[in-house]
């Protein structure tokens, strides 16, 4: 039995469609209950948690990101470089998880070092059983660095 089962998780959602926030954080709960949720509606609102400016001065350093490509203000696949080229944030797990199938999106989402890609199923109990693999893989089965381990930002 994993010992991080027992341990609080922090979990940035970058999502822009509240439909989608809402099923992925019930999906999660039903399958982790020591998740906290972090949601950002848009790429710049995502890189202001991540460096813990203005209104996100206290966020948490999250131990997983998950990132949809198509957001409003800053694109996700900007997020992923940014992430990526940050010293202090490019060792936090960036799954992307998006609706887009496009080579294409693959290709670069890798090229920027996305931890893994997903794309998002269309049915509620394909999308349901995503999620709890994403759970149960990156907050349950990996071994992730600990949080003081990381360069503040």
């Amino acid at each position: 039995m994993s010992t991080r089962k027992a341990t609080s998780m922090d979990v940035l959602l970058v999502e822009d469609s509240a439909g989608d926030v809402r099923l992925t954080q019930e999906a999660f709960r039903n399958s982790n209950l020591n998740i906290r949720f972090h949601v950002a509606v848009d790429g710049t609102e995502a890189m202001a948690f991540l460096s813990r400016t203005g209104a996100y001065a206290d966020a948490p350093r999250p131990d997983l990101i998950l990132l949809d490509l198509n957001l409003p203000k800053m694109d996700g696949r900007e997020v992923l470089a940014r992430i990526k080229a940050n010293d202090s944030l490019k060792l936090i797990p960036t799954v992307i998880l998006t609706t887009s199938d496009a080579e294409d999106d693959i290709i670069f989402s890798y090229q920027l070092q996305a931890n893994c890609y997903l794309t998002k199923p269309v049915h509620l109990d394909a999308f349901d059983g995503l999620v709890k693999s994403i759970s149960e893989f990156w907050l349950n089965t990996v071994k992730l660095p600990q949080q003081s381990h990381f360069r503040k930002s």
